[in-house]
């Protein structure tokens, strides 16, 4: 069970909600807060105070106050005319990840809505109802407005959602889809329909899973490379503890002890340590740590921008007290920054697994294992499409890691003027990381081969668990076959499991 409080949502759990369907409760305390909140909300529109969002219109509308009779009519049209998202429906984990960081965040003191708005998403959760949420239309500023609209339509009874039950996705109304889940359509009060969807949520999902799955595919990388330098008979020597404490950033210095951990009581590395005229690898060997220890570090620094928005109040106006400030906390300049820092390591991730993968296929390179390592070269292409497919994945994820965050184009006649394109950062960084897992999976492909052709001598002992692994799910190349279900084998292996 997922506790929402406001304040102490983790990475793993909004992976646990996302994924793996874990059930979520709103924290009692949470919502005795939210309720005292909200009364000050109520006593500042009682008082006739004018509050940005509550009683006058939205952006360049600001100026216009909106009558009393009127208030929730406001908010409801807001929802109405912001549901504006066009492409793809984004996935539902990624659905499901903006669902449960929106209700944690409204039920922030400084929020100002009702604590049934939270618990109906909750509820929405609990019952497999996803709303349909379409992939383009945030650009990050006030927040994500378009997506988050279209989560709250089905709140309303209004759009269309997929409902999850016994592993089937069924589309359907969202009033018909509430109606047999037993859950009433909410009427939105003053300043709930703004504190829904000022907010950075959308982004900050995709950023969570992203950091989820990047950490554990730094780690899987490092099984590959290790296997890689065991095939190519490469020296572990420079992963040497005295190396790295000479330099010591954080990510290098994990990186290097990951590799020694991987590479220990190594027969292979034995059987070449004498007599082996070679005095150095090259660099996709020798300095993994020093190249996979920076995408460590830029993990890091995506983690604690994720970490931190998870409990943040990124929603507006923001009550403090007797006051309701308006403010930009809806900005989603950090979230988007740090997506593109993402991109960029787990890019660097994939060009250093395609190099290697590259070294184990050419025979000038490879240290005597046969070309492409096909069982007879000539006739037989083997794994030679692999370094192809690797390449144009690697060249692809180039392209994507041009900064979505420095390409403002100013929105809302001018009011929202400096806008960070959040959602776009989003689009690229997962696609970059799905191109990584699979350049990743074409390497474990290539060196597990690698490693039979050296039979019978044995391979580290962290390096012979995952080969083992890996022969599961693939078996060792004795002809020519198409290789693409290999690589799709692998590639669920790597989303599915921590491998290391």
């Amino acid at each position: 069970m997922i506790t929402l409080d406001g304040s102490s949502l983790t990475l793993d759990a909004v992976a646990a909600v996302a994924r793996a369907r874990a059930p979520v409760e709103v924290s009692p305390e949470a919502a005795r807060r939210a309720t005292a909140s909200r009364a000050r909300v109520e006593a500042a529109v009682a008082r006739g105070a004018s509050i940005y969002g509550v009683n006058t219109g939205f952006g360049k509308l600001a100026h216009v106050r909106i009558p009393a009779d009127q208030l929730l009519e406001l908010q409801r049209n807001l929802i109405l005319s912001h549901a504006a998202g066009v492409g793809d429906p984004l996935p539902a984990d990624v659905v499901r990840a903006t669902m449960v960081l929106r209700a944690n965040v409204l039920l922030r003191d400084t929020s100002g809505v009702r604590p049934v708005v939270a618990e109906r998403l909750v509820a929405l959760l609990n019952a497999g109802i996803h709303p349909i949420v379409p992939e383009q239309g945030s650009v990050g500023a006030c927040g994500d407005l378009a997506p988050l609209a279209h989560i709250a339509l089905p709140l309303l009874g209004e759009g269309d959602v997929e409902v999850e039950s016994a592993g089937t996705r069924t589309r359907m109304p969202a009033r018909d889809a509430l109606a047999r889940a037993g859950i009433a359509p909410l009427t939105l009060e003053a300043k709930e329909g703004i504190s829904f969807i000022n907010g950075t949520q959308a982004q900050t999902a995709v950023l969570a899973l992203l950091v989820h799955d990047a950490r554990r595919l730094w780690r899987t990388a490092h099984g590959a490379a290790a296997m890689s330098l065991e095939a190519l008979r490469g020296t572990p020597d420079p992963f040497d503890a005295r190396v790295h404490a000479a330099r010591p950033h954080p990510g290098q210095v994990a990186s290097a002890a990951l590799l020694r951990e991987l590479l220990t009581d190594s027969e292979i590395r034995e059987s070449h340590r004498e007599n082996d005229p070679r005095v150095q690898d090259a660099y996709s060997l020798r300095c993994t740590p020093q190249i996979l220890g920076p995408v460590h570090d830029a993990i890091a620094f995506a983690a604690q921008i994720a970490e931190t928005e998870l409990n943040a109040s990124t929603d507006n106006p923001l009550v403090f007290g007797e006051e309701i400030l308006s403010g930009g906390n809806f900005h989603g300049q950090p979230v988007a920054m740090a997506l593109d820092v993402l991109a960029i390591a787990l890019t660097t991730l994939a060009g250093i697994a395609e190099r290697r993968v590259e070294r184990l296929l050419n025979p000038d390179l490879s240290q005597g294992l046969p070309a492409f390592l096909a069982p007879q070269p000539g006739v037989q292409s083997g794994f030679m499409m692999v370094q192809v497919t690797a390449a144009a994945l690697v060249a692809e994820s180039r392209t994507l890691c041009t900064a979505a965050s420095v390409q403002s184009i100013p929105t809302d006649a001018n009011q929202e003027d400096v806008v960070p394109m959040g959602m776009a950062a989003a689009f690229k960084a997962r696609r970059v990381l799905g191109n990584a897992q699979r350049v990743v999976a074409a390497e474990l492909l290539c060196a597990a081969q690698g490693l039979d052709l050296l039979r019978p001598l044995r391979a580290g002992r962290g390096v012979e668990p995952l080969h083992a692994r890996v022969r599961q799910v693939v078996a060792p190349l004795t002809g020519d076959r198409p290789v693409a279900p290999d690589l799709d084998a692998l590639f669920a292996l790597i989303t599915r499991e921590a491998l290391l």
